[in-house]
């Protein structure tokens, strides 16, 4: 049974830094794209950022980039995602999701099958 849990949400201070975990239980965690996107009040929930199979070509949307890193630790089953420099944009429930195959072609919604019940980030101005 897959199950993600979320951590490590709260409130910020614009420019300030948070660091999300996610802890992934369910079989071979390194076969997998893991991701995470966000939702924003009123919003439709979109990708952030995703490490694949590999580990070696992470991809970020692009108002992320340079500022969000996502990482995995394989050993203990988490991902992480660390977020620096921090704007009211942010603001979102941030999820995390594994995908539904091995091979992700895309980083829509439906390419993954498995979420976390989410964790809160309001970053303040």
């Amino acid at each position: 049974q897959v199950r993600l849990v979320e951590s490590g949400g709260g409130l910020v201070q614009a420019g300030g830094s948070l660091r999300l975990s996610c802890a992934a239980s369910g079989p071979s965690f390194s076969i997998w794209t893991w991701a995470w996107f966000r939702q924003a009040p009123g919003k439709e929930r979109v990708f952030v950022a995703a490490i694949d199979r590999t580990g070696e070509q992470p991809s970020y949307t692009d108002s992320v980039k340079g500022r969000f890193t996502i990482s995995r630790d394989i050993a203990n089953r988490m991902v992480y995602l660390h977020m620096n420099n921090l704007n009211a944009e942010d603001t979102a429930d941030y999820y995390c999701a594994r995908s539904r195959y091995t091979t992700v072609t895309s980083m829509r919604i439906n390419e993954f099958a498995y979420w976390g019940q989410g964790t809160q980030v309001t970053v303040s101005s």
